[in-house]
């Protein structure tokens, strides 16, 4: 089973979203709360295997990312708020959240996409995701390779290998392990290790950051 935590001051939309959950039969609702100091408190002392976290609450969301990622780590963070702002995507991820999802997702891709991110996988709302990724790639956010410190960042892409780089242009593209692996023809575990090695060159936190870094890096090569 699939443990979760609901952290969202709305009664009405926690109420819906349990029901959302529930049409799974691997998912189980643990506890509900409306702020961010109970989220944190909460998710310490459950330690469920998803937290979902909505931003705007009393104690603000975003403020305990961080800290629950520290001493929950098994604890997936998801960020499931109306929020379309890339300045608080950023934060969260850089803060450690898996995920990243905006209020209006179907509750069916819902559930599929917390399933992905219990397995491993990071995900963000594709239109979302495409808009940073185009911030990045005009530098207007933190990635682009003319900003201090481009020439490293520049140097551990460069030192990825031809399958490296394989990898994580599907990874950009949105990929999960799973589905790397078919289009590989390889087992998923050794894109498992593959990413490993990635995320180690890159210094990148998860492949989020990484996958920003390498589209980042692609147009860069492109505009060149």
């Amino acid at each position: 089973m699939i443990s979760i935590l609901i952290a969202d001051d709305h009664p009405i939309f926690r109420q819906g979203l349990a029901l959302t959950l529930a049409e799974a039969e691997d998912f189980r609702l643990c506890a509900e709360v409306a702020t961010a100091e109970d989220a944190y408190r909460t998710t310490v002392q459950l330690k469920p295997d998803l937290l979902l976290l909505d931003l705007s609450m009393p104690g603000g969301g975003q403020s305990v990312i961080e800290q629950i990622v520290r001493e929950a780590p098994d604890t997936h963070v998801v960020v499931l708020t109306a929020s379309e702002d890339s300045v608080d995507l950023s934060a969260a991820i850089s803060a450690g959240a898996s995920g990243f999802i905006v209020k209006g997702v179907g509750g069916r891709s819902l559930i599929n996409i917390l399933r992905d991110i219990r397995d491993g996988q990071h995900y963000i709302t594709p239109s979302l995701a495409n808009r940073v990724l185009g911030e990045l790639a005009q530098g207007g956010a933190p990635g682009n390779l003319e900003q201090p410190g481009a020439r490293a960042r520049r140097e551990r892409l460069e030192a990825l290998t031809p399958r490296e780089r394989e990898i994580m242009a599907l990874v950009a593209k949105g990929s999960s392990n799973r589905r790397i692996a078919e289009q590989l023809g390889i087992e998923e575990k050794t894109v498992k290790h593959h990413m490993t090695r990635i995320l180690a060159k890159l210094k990148a936190v998860n492949r989020t950051e990484a996958a920003m870094q390498f589209r980042d890096f692609e147009n860069a090569i492109e505009e060149n």
